[in-house]
């Protein structure tokens, strides 16, 4: 079957996802995972790009050597995942590239949302077709542009009998509701923050961008009043559709929410249950009583102090695990743009209006050849 590479650089910022994808033309095969890797990037690009999504003034010059960083280490996790496999670039009928949000505002006047991407650079340096710039056209019909991934959880984890729930636990946690009535609508948008908070907290306080396990959080006790605070926020009561990103949720909103009395611990725990308690109350409108079940992924999905939160919040959810499904929590993003890669070049829409709020289906991203 045809084979596709998806490229994801998400709100965490930690490296570039690459997951080989095995995708035939015929859509009642589901796509299958080949292979997938991380590709850390180095302290300088990431710190880099983190500045950039800060910043209030760009440098263009800055801006560009960035994008051509960025470009050159998507094209190095590609190179080194089709050496693992002896594949030529010729084997890939596309790469799917998300790109790195630098800014994304929906709501904005004019909206916009900003990926920093080179797809003609990468199609150069890898010699494989690169679809690219997905989220724009639905933008221009009107939608949220994010997020994209709920058509492909649609494909891979869509069932007859029971409701499932989507949950990616990335830097922002975005839900999926997935209903055994074809005739419901499939629903998803952005719930809040979801490791974002709780790595930066982390990257202030101790060594390393990670709380590993949730230990530190685990460590600390629930601020009640904190909590009380950070939930005031407008956005875990707006309606969907809805999306969010670094430009809402960052340290200075949350520096803004304390008072300066609080343990460092507290905080991080207090972060940890922020994200269980906006997920599951984001949750529980669609949870059914004849069934549900919640699929996590993403990097919060290794997390074992937040998933027991998620769990103790809601306990009448039956909690699958991606790899049950032949995919890996750490590389489903990836995966879903290279489908979307394979949507674009089979001219199939690649959003669900009812999801990002678009006027209709579009037909998502931009080809660039070899």
């Amino acid at each position: 079957m045809p084979l596709y590479v998806g490229l994801m650089s998400g709100t965490s910022l930690d490296g570039i996802d690459a997951a080989l994808v095995d995708i035939a033309e015929d859509p009642s095969i589901p796509a299958r995972l080949v292979d997938a890797l991380c590709l850390p990037l180095s302290d300088t690009l990431r710190d880099g790009l983190l500045t950039l999504t800060q910043a209030s003034r760009i440098d263009f010059t800055t801006l560009a050597a960035a994008e051509t960083a960025l470009c050159e280490h998507q094209a190095d996790a590609v190179s080194q995942l089709l050496t693992r496999h002896a594949l030529s670039p010729k084997a890939i009928t596309a790469i799917g590239s998300h790109g790195q949000t630098i800014e994304h505002a929906p709501d904005g006047t004019p909206p916009y949302t900003c990926q920093m991407d080179n797809p003609s650079l990468l199609a150069e340096l890898t010699g494989c077709c690169v679809v690219a710039d997905f989220r724009r056209r639905d933008m221009a019909a009107g939608g949220q542009a994010a997020p994209l991934a709920p058509i492909f959880h649609q494909a891979v984890f869509g069932h007859a009998n029971r409701t499932r729930l989507v949950l990616n636990l990335g830097g922002i946690a975005n839900l999926t509701r997935l209903a055994p009535d074809a005739t419901l609508p499939v629903i998803g948008f952005d719930t809040g923050p979801a490791n974002l908070l709780i790595d930066a907290w982390h990257a202030r306080h101790r060594q390393g961008p990670i709380d590993i396990d949730g230990e530190w959080a685990a460590s600390g006790a629930l601020d009640d009043a904190l909590l009380s605070r950070l939930l005031e926020d407008p956005y875990f009561q707006q309606p969907p559709p809805k999306s969010t990103g670094r430009e809402r949720f960052h340290l200075e909103w949350l520096d803004q929410r304390l008072d300066g009395k609080e343990r460092s611990a507290d905080v991080q725990a207090t972060l940890a249950e922020l994200t269980a308690v906006s997920v599951a109350r984001a949750a529980r409108p669609f949870v059914d009583a004849a069934g549900t079940d919640l699929i996590v992924c993403g990097g919060g999905a290794r997390n074992r102090h937040l998933m027991q939160r998620l769990a103790a919040h809601l306990p009448e959810v039956a909690f699958l695990a991606c790899d049950d499904f032949g995919w890996s929590a750490d590389w489903l993003e990836a995966g879903a743009f290279a489908w979307l890669a394979w949507r674009r070049l089979s001219a199939m829409p690649g959003n669900l209006p009812e999801v990002t709020g678009a006027s209709g289906p579009r037909v998502l991203g931009g080809v660039y050849a070899p």
